[in-house]
């Protein structure tokens, strides 16, 4: 979070409500922060990140990996849909995995 506060390229970053919820054959999932970013300075403006440490079980892990695998699909389905400023999604550990997967401007 520290990142976020000081980069240049985010505009605003927020934890999603509890309320945001994706629908899965597993349960609802509901992912950690949607981040904007400066126009020009990354590929993707718009980004939805799932931040993960360890998981206590393997269950929980499987669970967890379904809702995330759908949770892609959702955004990939919504992005088909939008022509301008489409929405990434991904599961990030850190800023600079951030930073990677929405990559910098050329």
């Amino acid at each position: 979070m520290k990142e976020l506060d000081t980069s240049s390229e985010v505009v605003v970053y927020a934890k999603l409500p509890r309320g945001f919820l994706i629908p899965t054959p597993v349960g609802d999932y509901n992912p950690d922060w949607a981040i904007s970013f400066k126009a020009g300075s990354v590929r993707h403006i718009y980004f939805v990140a799932e931040t993960k440490g360890t998981m206590s079980s393997m269950k929980l892990r499987e669970i967890e990996k379904t809702k995330i695998e759908c949770a892609r699909k959702f955004f990939d389905e919504i992005s088909k849909r939008i022509t301008t400023d489409r929405v990434k999604y991904d599961v990030v550990t850190d800023y600079g995995k951030l930073m990677d997967l929405v990559g910098r401007a050329a």
